[in-house]
């Protein structure tokens, strides 16, 4: 059974900075194209960061370049995402996203975790 468990969500001020995990169980992470997706209310679910198995080389969605990091750890089976600079525009949920780099069929998402920036 995969699953796929996010946590390190919450509420923090206008420039402030929090840590998103995802802990993988069922799956070889080494295997994963690892992403982060976000859902504000009202609008559609968009990509925000993407490390490859191969190389982990990374994507970022323009609107956090430089402000946020993903990175991995395959012997914890575990993504983060790092959040600086967070601005009332990055509040919605983020959901850790598992696609396999050869089998389009297994993919697999988190239940989500609620990231909100108010003062």
């Amino acid at each position: 059974q995969v699953q796929l468990v996010e946590s390190g969500g919450g509420l923090v001020q206008p420039g402030g900075s929090l840590t998103l995990s995802c802990a993988a169980s069922g799956i070889t992470l080494s295997l994963y194209h690892m992403s982060w997706y976000r859902q504000a209310p009202a609008k559609e679910r968009e990509l925000v960061a993407r490390i490859v198995t191969a190389g982990g080389g990374t994507k970022y969605a323009d609107s956090v370049k430089g402000r946020f990091t993903i990175s991995r750890d395959n012997g914890k089976n575990t993504v983060y995402l790092q959040m600086n600079s967070l601005n009332t525009e990055d509040t919605a949920v983020y959901y850790c996203n598992a696609a396999h780099w050869a089998s389009s069929s297994s993919n697999y998402w988190g239940q989500g975790t609620q990231v909100t920036v108010s003062s």
